[in-house]
């Protein structure tokens, strides 16, 4: 079984259309930066007060 294509139509159309980026700013994304872009237009929810509290700490900022 061959894994499907990647769906660059869909990834085109919200990367330049819904996050309006231009093209230089959409070449440059990582596969990963892309799918977190992409997320929130596929419907996911933000995390939870909670959840985001528990990110916080296992990722706290640097400080200067």
């Amino acid at each position: 079984m061959e894994p499907a294509a990647f769906p660059w139509d869909e990834a085109m159309a919200v990367g330049f259309g819904l996050l309006r980026l231009s093209s230089d700013a959409f070449w440059k994304l990582t596969p990963r930066e892309l799918a977190s872009a992409i997320a929130p237009a596929r419907g996911r929810a933000a995390p939870s007060p909670g959840e985001l509290a528990g990110l916080m700490r296992r990722f706290p900022d640097a400080r200067r």
